[in-house]
């Protein structure tokens, strides 16, 4: 799979409070990252995640790029819901990050979250995606919550003019019942990361088919402690199985033709069985026989005698 180096920018400002996603806009994000994370990891372990939130005073790093998903975390739950959003300086800051990556051969990659008015001009957000594009910089937007035209226009043309060899998506959600990251799933930001969506069923889903569409029926992305723990134990079940197989399985086949290896040695009477037996029987039989001649032949020569 790909390998990259994906800065992820949370919207934190006070649009993030509005309850009209479930459980709410920033709960919602907060889970859309953890899956984020977690498919991209997955699709390449080299793979590393930044995260970075844009609203309050100004942009804010809260993790370098890492691979470990406490980290991430870690930075969600520090992140404090305040102010406007500053989305083009947030892309720039993520820019710089992906700059300094420590390995260069990690493709680029922005995935920006908004969910409020954006303050930028048209005009300045063509030209920043130009440069995004000039330094081979990916950036798909999830757009949700505040969906006025005038927002969804500035994203559109934003995604035409940066559109590259990699790829930058445009994903726009509306509320409804279902969790936004379950959305996010069926959006080309993540189906190419080969990432299922839940509930999809024992044909895309897992192996037990079950669970919502992933394997053991647990999301590795909201426990991977546990996901973890039920694969190591299916490995270790199969393994003891297979041992158990080779054990009972006869170590030579009986040879044709002799009966004697599946018969007993005795009959119910205690005397031989099988085709022994009947060789035995017939060699009592004719000993008996030659005696009894011999008896009539001893009476014919007493009678011979007396005569």
């Amino acid at each position: 799979m790909v390998l990259e180096a994906t800065m992820i920018v949370v919207d934190n400002s006070e649009s993030s409070r509005n309850g009209d996603y479930v459980p709410s806009r920033w709960e919602a994000q907060s889970d859309a990252v953890n899956l984020i994370f977690s498919a991209k990891t997955q699709a390449n372990p080299e793979s590393s995640v930044g995260l970075m939130s844009m609203g309050g005073k100004g942009p804010e790093v809260l993790v370098t790029l890492t691979t470990d998903f406490g980290k991430v975390l870690d930075g969600i739950h520090r992140t404090k819901i305040r102010g406007s959003t500053h989305l083009a300086t947030g892309i720039q800051i993520a820019g710089l990050a992906l700059k300094h990556r420590q390995n260069k051969s990690q493709r680029q990659r922005i995935i920006v979250f908004t969910c409020s008015p954006i303050e930028e001009s048209e005009k300045d957000l063509v030209k920043l995606a130009k440069r995004m594009k000039k330094n081979n910089i990916s950036i798909d937007f999830i757009a949700f919550g505040d969906l006025e035209p005038d927002n969804t226009k500035k994203l559109e043309v934003f995604n035409e003019n940066i559109k590259g060899g990699d790829g930058s998506h445009l994903a726009i959600i509306p509320p409804g019942p279902s969790l936004l990251s379950d959305t996010l799933v069926t959006t080309p930001i993540l189906s190419a990361d080969g990432v299922v969506p839940r509930g999809g069923g024992a044909e895309e889903g897992g192996a037990e088919g079950g669970g919502g569409g992933f394997e053991f029926g647990v999301d590795p992305s909201t426990d991977p402690e546990l996901a973890l723990a039920l694969r190591i134990s299916m490995e270790e079940e199969k393994a003891r199985q297979e041992k158990e197989g080779k054990k009972d399985e006869p170590k030579g086949e009986s040879l044709e033709g002799i009966p004697e290896e599946n018969q007993p040695l005795l009959d119910g009477q205690g005397e031989a069985s099988g085709s022994g037996g009947d060789k035995m029987d017939e060699d009592k039989k004719e000993s008996s026989e030659s005696r009894e001649e011999k008896k009539d032949g001893d009476r014919d020569g007493d009678k011979m005698d007396t005569a």
